[in-house]
């Protein structure tokens, strides 16, 4: 049985409400910094990567402020799965409960600005908790 790859839409830009077009990562992240196929809004200089060997986004569309807030997002969660003190599921599903979310909607890649800034501080203030 072979596999039928599904059609997916181009993601709407959400700064100028236009679609996206496909595009080599090379586009935004210079030649010999290939990392697959991106997302691409060039007017709001927004992009979002797809999952490996798809058109699949991985998140939502970012624009440079978006993009440095989940930068930060991720530095300040990651290690709390990364250095073994939860399983990586389990820490999402903390994440969930301490923002407010349902756990199928607590993904960094869908974060707004706001939300990345409130991830910070969850595990700003979780880091502080186990020091004291």
């Amino acid at each position: 049985m072979s596999r039928r790859r599904k059609h997916v839409p181009a993601p709407i830009c959400p700064y100028c409400q236009q679609p996206a077009v496909q595009a080599p990562s090379t586009a935004v992240y210079g030649a010999g910094r290939d990392f697959g196929a991106i997302w691409l809004c060039a007017p709001c200089d927004a992009w979002v990567g797809c999952h490996k060997g798809t058109a699949r986004p991985k998140g939502r569309l970012a624009n440079r402020e978006l993009r440095e807030a989940k930068i930060r997002a991720h530095a300040a969660f990651d290690p709390l799965w990364k250095s073994g003190e939860m399983a990586r599921g389990d820490a999402y599903g903390w994440l969930a409960d301490h923002m407010g979310l349902d756990r199928r909607d607590c993904h960094i890649g869908m974060f707004d600005v706001d939300q990345c800034s409130r991830v910070v501080m969850v595990c700003d203030w979780w880091r502080d908790r186990r020091a004291a």
